[in-house]
């Protein structure tokens, strides 16, 4: 099959895309598209600031010179990625503009594939796959629809969090129907950020099965999501002063580097 794969330019869709695209490239011809960020520009809490320097700024603007060719045993940045492509890997943040649909046309993918990305699809979009476009959401649906899922989850006193994969059939956001919810226990020790990196695990996993299904033109089973009128938006100072004043954290440093030395960096023994 062709797929086109839509992600954000940040630390989670970078782990989700290394965990992904190996395990599609023989099979498949895969084409990337990033959009830089999720949401508009507004005046963020600082907190809000310093965990996009951890997601993004960071690893876009110097570790993705410190990461290593995807042939090792380590992940790839970004740039790294074109090995496994069909098609130069590019940035694009107007999904439905008249130039996007008509490369989407032109390039006639049979599955889409979203994690993260920036951009809503409309109709236009999302009728050109032959299977549709499937969503890989960092909640539980439809409890946890909109930005942030995990940590309003965590704010909540949730003993679990989730991805939810589905399909995308309209412009609406984080609706359609639901192939696959999978969970992790909530550790409150560990941080928001580092809670999110950990659901993409198993949400790949659903992703890798879905795109199986697909591909051997077997029904994928559905069923609709229940009707909420629930919608988070980022958190606002107070709420992530609640956050902390319930002894949970955003960021941890040494976690992140950990992570970062477990799958990025080169292994000094190799």
């Amino acid at each position: 099959m062709k797929i086109l794969i839509l992600a954000n330019k940040d630390i989670a869709s970078n782990f989700a895309l290394n965990l992904l695209m190996p395990k599609l490239t023989s099979d498949h011809q895969l084409h990337l598209w990033l959009s830089a960020k999720v949401g508009k520009n507004t005046n963020q809490p600082e907190q809000l600031s310093r965990l996009k320097f951890f997601e993004q700024d960071l690893l876009n603007q110097l570790l993705s010179r410190l990461f290593i060719s995807s042939k090792t045993t380590t992940f790839t940045g970004f740039a790294g990625f074109n090995a496994y492509l069909g098609s130069e890997m590019r940035e694009e943040n107007k999904i439905n503009s008249s130039e996007s649909i008509e490369q989407i046309q032109q390039m006639s993918p049979d599955l889409i594939i979203s994690i993260r990305y920036g951009g809503i699809l409309k109709e236009q979009c999302i009728k050109i796959p032959k299977h549709g476009v499937i969503n890989l959401h960092s909640g539980i649906l439809p409890k946890y629809r909109g930005v942030m899922a995990s940590f309003w989850a965590m704010l909540n006193g949730d003993e679990t969090i989730g991805t939810t994969l589905h399909t995308i059939d309209d412009g609406n956001i984080d609706t359609g129907e639901i192939i696959k919810i999978s969970t992790i226990a909530v550790q409150n020790e560990k941080s928001y950020l580092l809670h999110t990196l950990e659901l993409y695990r198993q949400g790949i996993l659903d992703i890798i099965n879905t795109t199986k299904s697909y591909s051997r033109n077997e029904k994928v089973l559905t069923y609709p999501q229940a009707k909420s009128q629930s919608y988070f938006t980022f958190p606002k100072e107070e709420d992530l002063v609640r956050f902390e004043q319930k002894g949970l954290k955003l960021i941890n440093e040494q976690e992140y580097i950990d992570f970062l030395c477990e799958y990025y960096l080169p292994d000094q023994d190799t």
